[in-house]
């Protein structure tokens, strides 16, 4: 499939058949995220991954929509802050924008592998570090379900490119 056609075929997944994920194919997801593009090629971050059979009353306090334990396997991206590069003019970390790139990459992995995936940052941080153990040093950045896609894709809604595209400079 061409790459416009995976990008236009990846949606959020909010109902998951319980269908088991073979090693193999979690593997080509998670490769896919280490493959990311980082700054200075630091790769800050680490990918918790959550069996979530048996667990599903432990997790849902940090979310709270259905579908978040329903999937055979969640992910958690982590930021490990003092890991990532940092711009010397200005001191901005870019660690969040490397977890985001490689969270991007595995989404686009898995839907293309046939997996369904909802990237989730809407969920309470404090209960995720306290249920995954989180260290001081690390952040949980967002989470996504991985399994196997049990509705379709609806109706989605972008703006126009030109509401997005600004040339040369900001007018």
């Amino acid at each position: 499939m061409s790459f416009k056609e995976l990008i236009s075929k990846r949606y959020s997944v909010r109902s998951y058949k319980p269908d088991p994920i073979s090693e193999e194919l979690l593997e080509q997801v998670l490769e896919a995220a280490c493959l990311a593009p980082t700054a200075v090629n630091k790769q800050p971050f680490k990918f918790i991954v959550i069996h979530t059979e048996g667990r599903q009353e432990e997790l849902k306090p940090i979310y709270k929509g259905s579908f978040f334990t329903e999937a055979p396997i969640l992910i958690c991206a982590c930021l490990i802050t003092s890991q990532a590069w940092s711009r010397k003019y200005d001191n901005k970390n870019y660690g969040i924008v490397d977890v985001a790139i490689a969270m991007d990459h595995l989404i686009l992995a898995a839907t293309e592998l046939g997996l369904g995936i909802c990237w989730i940052a809407a969920f309470n941080p404090n209960v995720a570090r306290q249920v995954l153990n989180l260290p001081n040093t690390v952040e949980p950045i967002a989470f996504t379900p991985l399994g196997y896609p049990n509705d379709s894709m609806g109706l989605r809604v972008r703006k126009p490119l030109n509401d997005l595209i600004i040339y040369d400079k900001w007018q």
